[in-house]
């Protein structure tokens, strides 16, 4: 391997060139290529001195990306951002960017997108449906059912009552 700490350099401008990484991603990643702990750290702490590791920065880009390209909600990208090693505190922060009145507009952009598809089954149907894509998404049930009732009755989806769901209470359901 030779010196070890050029070749963790190596390893790490290699990986950050094609797309922003967290320390800890970066960390699992020499611990792979067999580079010793002290000169992972050495590197990395020297990294992130000089600001090419930057958890915050990368956490704050993901959210803004996740949330406006794939209309994810702040669950979902608390959880990614977890799963990419980033420190809670800084996730919760990044996390903090998405108001509740984006996190409506997103959940109605994607239900509006897949409300046509749903004509030709019944409101019970598309409403499963369409709760159950939001809910992979990482929306909570009582926002999930409102947008999904508000994009039902304005697409004029069939008036096959789907028992108590129009008796759900967005609040009540909030964690």
């Amino acid at each position: 391997m030779g010196d070890p700490e050029s070749a963790a350099r190596g390893i790490c401008l290699r990986a950050l060139t094609g797309a922003p990484k967290t320390r800890s991603q970066l960390a699992d990643l020499l611990a792979a290529r067999g580079v010793p702990d002290e000169a992972a750290e050495a590197v990395l702490d020297r990294f992130t001195e000089v600001g090419l590791i930057d958890d915050a920065a990368f956490a704050r880009a993901w959210v803004s990306s996740r949330q406006a390209g794939r209309g994810l909600a702040r669950r979902a990208l608390s959880a990614e951002l977890r799963a990419k090693g980033v420190e809670p505190e800084v996730a919760a922060e990044a996390v903090e960017a998405v108001d509740d009145d984006d996190e409506r507009a997103a959940a109605r952009r994607l239900v509006d997108r897949k409300v046509g598809a749903m004509r030709r089954v019944d409101r019970a149907t598309a409403t499963r449906r369409l709760m159950g894509m939001l809910a992979r998404k990482g929306y909570n049930g009582g926002l999930a059912a409102a947008v999904v009732r508000e994009a039902l009755d304005s697409a004029g989806a069939d008036d096959v009552a789907v028992a108590g769901f129009d008796d759900l209470d967005e609040d009540a359901l909030l964690p």
